[in-house]
């Protein structure tokens, strides 16, 4: 059983984790309505997911979350209040990870799909009533997997509603190009050592950067500034799209010695003028102003903090609501 207490200061949350192996599917605590499912024990990274649905009816739809980078599905249950509140307003919670995978690329789909198969299976689940959302690059992968599923429906077993994305790097090719810029002026080092670690990433998994091996690239960038690089928004159409950003240039400067230049926003602000652009008026832009915090209480405006998870979850509710209504 894994035992994860919740103490709410403003936003502020203190944890602990108590992990005992009892089985290969674990509960989260008495308060919590999650599972922990196993379904490959052969993988250890992505061969689990968790899980919760509404007691006693069927699920109105079934969000799906991602966290960051390198981090496990639990970071999301520590680090958001949405495990607590999907099940209350009739959701289906999906909670799963990318783990070091940079992007929607076929070792995280092969796994994902394995997952949403058993979960779509296992629960009844709708497959056209699923919303994906995620912070950072897990706010990337989820994108990217939204386009191939409305690019062709027929190979993936499901299509995405909506997504959404906390603070995502969506363009994959702009980010890299300031992170050149970052190791060329080093004028951050916090920056400039993420910058390294994401190269190596980068060479390890996909044999080159964005620079060297464009053409790996544009299939991995949910999205370019440069519509010749990687013009995949053409199937967010009829998505709904949100980005949430908490944009506070001072504490870029002061902490980062940088300007809005090298902000996530510039990237998404572009996709959702595009989206609305091309008659989606289902695309949002949602700023925010000093709402990131992460889990210990440190101020960071790349945080899950951004987003509140009731408006979201009223968001998502209104959209199905809407859809089962025509």
């Amino acid at each position: 059983m894994i035992i994860i207490s919740k103490l709410t200061g403003i936003r502020t949350f203190s944890i602990m984790i108590v992990m005992i192996l009892v089985s290969c599917q674990s509960s989260i605590s008495q308060s919590i309505n999650l599972e922990r499912i196993a379904i490959d024990s052969d993988s250890e990274e992505f061969g689990y997911y968790f899980f919760s649905s509404p007691k006693g009816r069927k699920p109105v739809g079934t969000l799906v979350l991602l966290p960051g980078f390198g981090q496990g599905p639990e970071s999301v249950i520590m680090d958001t209040d949405f495990d607590e509140l999907a099940t209350e307003q009739g959701l289906a919670l999906l909670i799963y990870s990318g783990r070091m995978r940079m992007s929607a690329d076929p070792v995280f789909i092969q796994h994902f799909e394995q997952v949403l198969d058993h979960a779509i299976s296992e629960h009844s689940l709708d497959p056209e009533n699923f919303i994906l959302g995620g912070f950072s690059n897990g706010g990337r992968i989820a994108l990217r997997y939204t386009e191939l599923c409305h690019e062709d429906p027929k190979k993936h077993p499901i299509l995405p509603r909506a997504v959404f994305m906390a603070d995502s790097p969506i363009d994959m090719f702009l980010s890299w190009q300031l992170s050149e810029e970052i190791l060329q002026g080093n004028l951050s080092e916090i920056a400039a050592n993420e910058a390294r670690w994401v190269k190596n990433i980068y060479e390890e998994y996909y044999g080159g950067t964005p620079s060297t091996s464009p053409e790996v690239f544009e299939n991995l960038s949910p999205f370019s500034i440069d519509p010749v690089s990687a013009p995949h928004e053409i199937h967010l159409k009829n998505v709904a799209v949100r980005a949430y950003h908490d944009i506070d240039v001072s504490w870029r400067i002061v902490n980062r010695n940088q300007t809005p230049k090298y902000d996530n926003y510039i990237g998404t602000a572009e996709l959702i003028n595009r989206l609305r652009m091309m008659g989606n008026s289902e695309a949002e832009f949602i700023q925010t102003f000093q709402t990131g915090y992460r889990s210990d209480g440190r101020r960071h405006p790349h945080s899950w903090s951004i987003i509140d998870e009731k408006e979201c979850l009223d968001w998502i509710l209104t959209l199905l609501t809407k859809d089962a209504d025509q």
